[in-house]
């Protein structure tokens, strides 16, 4: 069952942008974040979230989609994500939190897999323009934006060519390849 979730847990940048993610379902997966370990127990990640069209688009705005996509900008109109949940560090409490933002993001993705979601991380954010639109106070910095929707495109994982050639692609029919190294390259020695 885990490795099913973690199989679907891809990065899906193309949704059915009509069908909406409740807040109910947004706040159980900042819970699944909150539950998640966290370096030295400090905690230091808080969360927005929106479901509101005219907020994610306002959102929308400030995001990069895809670099190794040259020729795409992004989601059209009808395919942009129905919800986001924007990662924050409380510089208050800790500034050094990429495992923490790492491990809650897992958890968020997992979550939303497990209820039908997609989803995509996007660390390339126009991050001073965010902060003007959601009216952040000073102590917090965006970590991550995390985009959220019912997926509206296949992604394929793929065994990495022989070139090594790690950047993922669409094909002529538009689904999304991602090349991903083999079992054997990753695992460096077995000690029994």
């Amino acid at each position: 069952m885990m490795k099913e979730l973690v199989l679907k847990s891809r990065s899906y940048r193309r949704f059915y942008e009509e069908k909406e993610i409740t807040r109910k379902e947004l706040e159980q997966l900042v819970e699944l974040a909150r539950f998640s370990p966290s370096a030295a127990n400090k905690q230091p990640l808080k969360y927005i979230i929106s479901s509101s069209r005219a907020k994610n688009e306002e959102i929308f705005g400030t995001l990069a989609w895809a670099g190794y996509l040259k020729d795409w900008n992004g989601p059209t109109e009808g395919e942009r994500p129905s919800a986001y949940i924007i990662m924050l560090r409380d510089t208050t409490i800790s500034k050094a939190t990429s495992v923490d933002e790492g491990i809650c993001a897992q958890s968020i993705f997992l979550g939303a897999s497990e209820l039908g979601f997609g989803g995509c991380f996007l660390g390339a954010v126009n991050r001073s323009k965010l902060t003007e639109i959601l009216k952040l106070e000073e102590k917090y910095e965006i970590a991550l934006v995390i985009a959220l929707g019912y997926p509206k495109e296949e992604v394929v994982l793929e065994p990495l060519p022989a070139d090594g050639d790690i950047k993922y692609y669409r094909d002529e029919n538009d689904v999304h390849h991602v090349p991903k190294r083999s079992f054997e390259e990753i695992l460096v020695e077995t000690i029994d």
